[in-house]
Parts: C-alpha cells; sequence; structure tokens
C-alpha cells in the first residue's frame, strides 16, 4: 500500500499485543546503542511513552522520525534490526513511512522493514512485513510541538 502522510505533533503509539493497552515506550536503562525501545503499560514517569512525529523535509511524501517529546534531542535509531533512542545528529535518526492496514497503521523503516511489537517488556524489533496484529499500531495524536 501507499504511505499516508501523519499530521506532525506529539503522539502516543499504541502497540496491538495481547494483553493490556501497550505503549511504545523508551526504557530507562541505556545500552551500547542507546535506550531500547518496548511496548509497556501506560505509565507516564518516569518512563517516556510520547514521541514528536515530524518529516524529515518539509516536502510530500518525505519520510518521518520519531523523537521523544520530552528529551526532542534523542530520536529512534536502528541497529541489527532492533530500536533504540539515543541522542545522535539528525541525520542518523531512523527514517519512517506508515501504511493504513486494517486496524491500525504498519510503520515501516526506509528498509522496508516492519516494527514488531512481539509480548509486552520485549524490545521492538524490524521485520519483513507480514498481515500480523503484533506490527499493527494505533497513532494517537496529543497535540502540537515548537519545532523552532
Amino acid at each position: 500500500m501507499p504511505p499516508i502522510p501523519v499530521k506532525p505533533g506529539i503522539y502516543k503509539i499504541h502497540a496491538h499485543i495481547i494483553g493490556p493497552s501497550a505503549l511504545l515506550t523508551a526504557t530507562e536503562h541505556a545500552t551500547k546503542h542507546g535506550a531500547p525501545v518496548i511496548t509497556d503499560r501506560m505509565n507516564p514517569l518516569p518512563i517516556e511513552q510520547e514521541w514528536i512525529i515530524e518529516p524529515t523535509e518539509p516536502v510530500p511524501g518525505a519520510p518521518y522520525v520519531i523523537r521523544l517529546a520530552q528529551h526532542e534531542e534523542a530520536g529512534l535509531v536502528i541497529h541489527e534490526d532492533k530500536l533504540y533512542v539515543n541522542n545522535v545528529p539528525r541525520a542518523e535518526l531512523a527514517k519512517f513511512t506508515f501504511e493504513r492496514i486494517i486496524g491500525g497503521v504498519k510503520i515501516l523503516s526506509d528498509k522496508g522493514l516492519a516494527l514488531r511489537a512481539g509480548h509486552r517488556g520485549a524490545q521492538i524489533t524490524l521485520v519483513p512485513p507480514k498481515p500480523e496484529f503484533q506490527e499493527t499500531w494505533t497513532l494517537e495524536y496529543v497535540g502540537t510541538f515548537d519545532n523552532d
């Protein structure tokens, strides 16, 4: 399916997994490549669960970067098909597109791999896309952000 546009702003990114509601979450403990990104229950503090989604450049069809709303200098990076959050130059952030699918959206990397939430607490992996609910996400718009 073709990519869909996403309104730039702050979002909560809900995973479609079995069990209680789970959100894309930056863990508190960094490793070599940054803090692993997992899904966890709605737990606003101290775990980070609000994300800024914005296009890489102001042109239609541009891919998007995803950064922490509370720490805008830290964004999503990919290493060995796993998702991390790290403070890196903007050009090094992972780039994503979104596709509308039944029940939500699929989040795809610039290599065409889909974000997959295996279960609550597992690190998010990137896999070849399949029609599986663990690769389905809901974007909950929270509000605007100051991008100056």
